[in-house]
């Protein structure tokens, strides 16, 4: 895959009624542009692979799109096999995925084991017309801390693809501090449905309902997504007492030794499903 297919991508996409936009396609081929792949029927893209690798100790695969005329052609599976391919000859001693119900035993057959469920909930409501420019403090936040945390709460670095988020939507960068310490931080971005909470983490529900109230406060948007790892035994009821209701399940599954797995119990959302 290359930055020519990215338009035919965001229209497969938006086919099947995902939430990623043109720039999160572009964070797969900064990231790894020899690690995206791309499926052509005369001319045409009718699928799509892509991967990322998180400081050698895990990569993530995600956005397996096959266009649904497509489908049943083994299309999925080839795709599926050539990012692993790919993972497999960088040495890379792990990688993950989040599936959906659907794809789930696909991933089983190339090897796949559950890691732990993972829940989506949705919030609709009035949209807000406020004005874009709410705050810029969002850029201009020291966050070296927040990203070594999240290191460790993810279980490997990220913080390219975090920074990307605070450059693309710092109203959405939130940091809950006590003195020196971290008591939560979360994220957001601009999804082509919906704003996208995540990752969000707290050491401690009130830290985690706090951010979410603020977050809630400068999203504009009618429709607010958050995936929530089950392990986290506040999540779930922290999105039914705001309103959220649930949408759908995912599984979060990994190929390989897992030897860092992060700490899922004190994150109330993950980053999303293309990403980890």
């Amino acid at each position: 895959m290359t930055q020519a297919d990215v338009a035919e991508a965001v229209r497969l996409k938006d086919l099947v009624g995902w939430n990623q936009t043109t720039t999160d396609w572009e964070r797969f081929l900064s990231a790894s542009p020899e690690g995206c792949f791309a499926a052509e029927h005369e001319g045409h893209l009718i699928g799509t692979s892509a991967t990322i690798t998180y400081e050698g100790r895990f990569a993530w695969i995600g956005m397996v799109i096959v266009h649904p005329d497509h489908r049943g052609q083994g299309i999925g599976g080839s795709l599926l096999e050539r990012a692993i391919e790919y993972v497999d000859s960088r040495g890379v001693p792990c990688m993950k995925l989040d599936a959906t119900p659907q794809g789930k035993p696909l991933y089983e057959k190339f090897g796949f084991v559950s890691e732990y469920e993972i829940e989506r909930w949705m919030l609709k409501r009035q949209a807000d017309a406020r004005s874009a420019a709410m705050t810029s403090a969002g850029r201009d936040q020291r966050i070296d801390d927040v990203l070594q945390l999240d290191r460790e709460m993810f279980g490997a670095a990220r913080a390219g693809l975090l920074r990307s988020l605070v450059e693309a939507a710092p109203e959405f960068t939130l940091v809950a501090r006590r003195e020196a310490e971290i008591l939560g931080y979360a994220f957001g971005r601009e999804g082509s449905l919906a704003d996208q909470l995540g990752p969000w983490m707290a050491r401690r529900q009130e830290a985690a309902a706090t951010l979410l109230d603020e977050f809630l406060r400068r999203s504009r948007r009618g429709l607010v997504f958050a995936d929530c790892p089950r392990p986290n035994q506040w999540a779930m009821a922290l999105m039914q007492a705001c309103g959220f209701e649930f949408s759908r399940p995912l599984t979060r599954m990994f190929r390989g030794t897992n030897q860092h797995p992060g700490c899922p119990e004190s994150l109330f959302a993950v980053l999303g499903p293309e990403f980890g």
